[in-house]
């Protein structure tokens, strides 16, 4: 009795007591929970005093989901505009009011409208490069302040704009009668209910909707390096840390400046440092670049300005 009451009153005081840990964390986001929500267990399970994500799956999507811990929140918008690669599953014949499985369903089209493979392929060919897209009613734009998704609920429709997005490549996996599995490499903003509405309706079937939607790559992150609820969960606070990855892992497309002991102590006073002694003349100005001190300290995000000074623009504040 005595040694669950102590277990009891341990894991209480972990949960009261928030650790000021900093990591990237990379999650295999389980089907039916809504990204703010994984964001919420990940706090509990880290005993994290803040967390958040890096653009939302939703709740029937599954797969790749970053998550940023601590000091890392202040650079989670980096992945908001990456390329994305999703697997998709679907139904043809059949749409769905909120694009996918969670809508009301009905049938507009036959099996004897169904396309074979050689016909899925040459109107998928047509969807590779910058297409058009009408954002789903059911999102979270915002149209007067409130997401179009709480005027969907209310049976409303809102005039919505077409926009451009980039789709780099669509794959079929499988044809299985009205079933059509792809692999989907595309640029920021695409929505992946509305392509799967249009390929449906190009195909001839009347329209399509989602059954399964799994992402399992942003940008150079994929899902072999993610982990499972239900793993972290299972491990010790010490071995649960050693999955979080170093905050500058989310930054690796930005070039690297390693800055002498003077220059670092500048730049966290958010003060310019002038191009003396750094090796900056083979970059180009105006980027962001990788900030690290002698000892490879990563200090934060900088700016090489057009005369070639280092500004600084976001930086750690545990330095």
């Amino acid at each position: 009795m005595r040694q669950a009451y102590t277990t009891y009153l341990t894991h209480t005081i972990q949960q009261l007591i928030k650790r000021n840990i900093s990591g990237v964390l990379l999650l295999d986001k389980p089907y039916g929970i809504s990204s703010n929500k994984v964001v919420q267990i990940i706090k509990r399970i880290f005993s994290a005093a803040k967390c958040g994500h890096t653009g939302t799956l939703d709740p029937m999507a599954t797969g790749l989901l970053p998550l940023c811990l601590g000091e890392a929140t202040k650079f989670s918008s980096i992945l908001l505009g990456a390329d994305k690669t999703y697997e998709a599953t679907l139904k043809l014949g059949f749409l769905s009011t909120t694009g996918d499985a969670e809508g009301d369903i009905v049938q507009v089209a036959t099996t004897s409208t169904l396309p074979n493979l050689l016909q899925c392929e040459h109107v998928l060919s047509y969807f590779i490069g910058k297409i058009r897209q009408i954002p789903p009613m059911y999102s979270a734009l915002k149209h007067n302040g409130k997401p179009l998704y709480a005027y969907a609920r209310k049976g409303r429709t809102i005039e919505r704009p077409s926009r451009e997005v980039h789709i780099h490549d669509i794959s079929i996996r499988s044809l299985k009668e009205n079933e059509l599995h792809l692999s989907i490499h595309c640029g920021t903003g695409t929505y992946i209910r509305t392509l799967a509405e249009d390929i449906g309706k190009a195909l001839g079937c009347g329209g399509a909707y989602l059954t399964q939607l799994r992402r399992t790559a942003i940008d150079y992150f994929d899902l072999t390096q993610a982990y499972t609820l239900s793993t972290l969960e299972e491990l010790s606070a010490v071995d649960r840390d050693k999955y979080l990855l170093p905050i500058d892992h989310l930054l690796k497309k930005f070039p690297s400046v390693i800055l002498d002991e003077s220059a670092a102590s500048h730049i966290m006073q958010g003060r310019t440092v002038a191009n003396q002694t750094l090796n900056i003349n083979d970059k180009p100005t105006n980027i962001l670049v990788r900030l690290y001190d002698s000892q490879q300290q990563f200090l934060g995000l900088g700016e090489i300005t057009s005369e070639r000074k280092i500004l600084s623009k976001r930086l750690l504040a545990n330095f």
